[in-house]
């Protein structure tokens, strides 16, 4: 039960909820906290902040505060990787990320708890990197109180996520093979410029190149070298060149003729459309189009991460990717803090 007293008449009562203050490009948070004893001073503050009432709150036996109701629902939200420290402010609880590593959301979980309409909870997009301690979503109740078979409700829908409505997978440490094909290349009619890239990108997550082989547009030659960086230890194959459509590109049938499976050739993402994916022995490959050379950011680094995390990668995996798969190739990339990938 919620009772609305004058200012004037709530001295000497604790608050019911955290007094919120905005100065506008300086502050916005809490004036007085919930459990302050309100005093004859405090009373010209609220009026500043144009409070001329108070709630006074005798929660029924089927209510729920919202700060109680902050810490369920939290509780209920965090997945493996996630964690919250902190007591609720302004009733909001923020989640972190436990550890480096991959954000998952159940989309499709997290948009039936928030259909509920009086508990929320926002996130980051899901399969973005985060690192330990990232902010990774906010949750609250929305009235003071909640109705405890609402809250039971939002709970049900959060526990029932077969992962967790928000989880931090970590990424494995890489150790990448890498094949650089083209006769161009191994012939050295032209300079190769595709290592220094790749190496930048999987040491960036964390990774190491085992070793990289210049090949000649040779199936032969280069099911053979996917074999031997196998043998060596590689848990990823990374390839650029010949990916495209000439007959010299012979990159994919090479690998098929390694024993690659569950091949997925051509993306609805730009940059990144000849992206390919296969697995030999559930090893990933992964082959690089030409479009990384003068792209800061292509299709591979939406699917590199998720790999490293262990995702195995299908084609309607891929097909996913067409909502958000447009780069503005914008003159100073942003990534990820764009709408690429997202």
């Amino acid at each position: 039960m919620i009772q609305v007293v004058k200012i004037e008449d709530a001295i000497g009562y604790p608050l019911a909820h955290d007094i919120t203050e905005v100065r506008v490009g300086e502050f916005k948070g809490a004036a007085f906290l919930k459990g302050h004893t309100i005093t004859c001073r405090d009373l010209e503050i609220l009026r500043r902040l144009g409070k001329d009432h108070l709630y006074v709150i005798k929660p029924e036996q089927n209510e729920i505060h919202e700060d109680d109701a902050a810490r369920l629902i939290a509780n209920a939200l965090c997945g493996d990787g996630v964690f919250w420290d902190k007591e609720p402010c302004e009733g909001k609880i923020v989640l972190k990320a436990k550890r480096d590593g991959l954000l998952i959301i159940d989309v499709e979980a997290l948009t039936r708890f928030n259909e509920i309409g009086e508990v929320m909870c926002a996130t980051r997009h899901t399969n973005t990197v985060v690192k330990q301690d990232d902010q990774v979503a906010a949750t609250r109740a929305i009235p003071l109180l909640i109705d405890s078979s609402t809250l039971n409700r939002a709970i049900t829908i959060a526990n029932d996520s077969k992962s967790g409505v928000i989880q931090v997978k970590p990424m494995m440490s890489a150790r990448v093979g890498v094949m650089i094909t083209g006769s161009e290349v191994y012939y050295g009619r032209i300079e190769d410029k595709f290592e220094p890239i790749i190496r930048q990108k999987v040491t960036s997550m964390g990774g190491e190149v085992l070793d990289v082989i210049i090949l000649p547009d040779d199936d032969t030659m280069i099911a053979q070298a996917a074999l031997k960086l196998l043998e060596k230890g590689a848990n990823l194959l990374l390839t650029t060149g010949g990916m495209s459509v000439d007959p010299d590109d012979r990159t994919r049938f090479a690998l098929q003729r390694a024993g690659a499976k569950d091949m997925v050739y051509g993306t609805p993402v730009l940059p990144g459309s000849m992206f390919m994916i296969a697995y030999i022995n559930n090893i990933p490959i992964l082959g690089i189009p030409a479009c990384a050379l003068f792209a800061p950011v292509t299709m591979f680094d939406l699917i590199y991460p998720r790999v490293l995390a262990g995702d195995k990668i299908t084609r309607k995996e891929i097909a996913a990717t067409g909502h958000g798969g447009l780069c503005l190739g914008c003159k100073s990339c942003t990534f990820p803090k764009c709408s690429f990938g997202k």
